[in-house]
């Protein structure tokens, strides 16, 4: 049976992961290069994806830091942007259990439909989707965080108690690629107050934000009420 960790062990594995991530961001210039691209026709609209990937030596570095193998991002682009445009830009992490099975216990696939329309009726757009299950940890992390909440953790309690913060995402790498597409300004559809501010440190100016809000379940409200009150989020 496998031993439950102390107090003090799940203090120790946070800070050790907390200076692996520092250490691979002053080692990782976080360039993005596009490695494909190709014409995707939705239901929601025209779009043109593209394929974002980082050098291969930031890409161990991520990968040793976070554990969670993501080394790159998708970008679906909707009509064309000029220079100084600012495009409606929404920024998505990968949610295995909502966006492809429906999961009731979030609302990210209600917020990515909600993103590809909105993106899709403006003049120009960008959804990029990136690798950050379970708000960065990893999909067997977020099962196992999962399991905790089910014996009565909320979401920000399960994360801290497998040794994570409560959100793990980083959005260099995005800045990096929304500058790639000639991007220096955005509207960006988040309630995310951390999502602008990173955008910003990195060099994106955020004229506006956005606010989120798909229609969502039951089964989210709780999920939704610890987002705000512990995680900032905004309505």
């Amino acid at each position: 049976m496998k031993r439950k960790k102390s107090k003090g062990e799940t203090k120790q594995a946070r800070t050790a992961q907390a200076e692996a991530r520092s250490t691979a961001r002053g080692k990782d210039t976080r360039k993005a290069r596009v490695v494909a691209r190709a014409e995707l026709p939705t239901r929601y609209g025209a779009f043109a994806i593209l394929g974002f990937e980082r050098p291969s030596e930031a890409r161990a570095l991520r990968i040793s830091a976070d554990g969670d193998g993501s080394d790159g991002a998708v970008a679906l682009v909707h009509g064309k942007i000029r220079a100084g445009d600012a495009p409606l830009v929404r920024i998505h992490s990968q949610c295995l259990t909502g966006d492809v099975f429906h999961s009731l216990r979030c609302d990210c696939r209600a917020q990515l439909e909600m993103a590809l329309r909105e993106t899709a009726r403006a003049r120009c757009g960008i959804v990029l989707y990136l690798p950050q299950e379970g708000r960065g940890i990893g999909l067997m992390n977020k099962l196992k965080a999962y399991e905790l909440q089910d014996r009565g953790m909320d979401t920000v309690e399960a994360n801290r108690e497998l040794g994570f913060e409560a959100d793990h995402r980083d959005y260099e790498f995005c800045a990096d690629a929304l500058k790639l597409l000639g991007v220096k300004r955005v509207r960006l559809l988040s309630n995310n107050p951390d999502k602008v501010a990173q955008l910003e440190r990195a060099g994106i100016r955020v004229v506006e934000r956005v606010p989120c809000r798909p229609r969502t379940s039951r089964h989210s409200r709780e999920y939704l009420k610890v987002k705000r009150k512990k995680m900032g989020h905004l309505d």
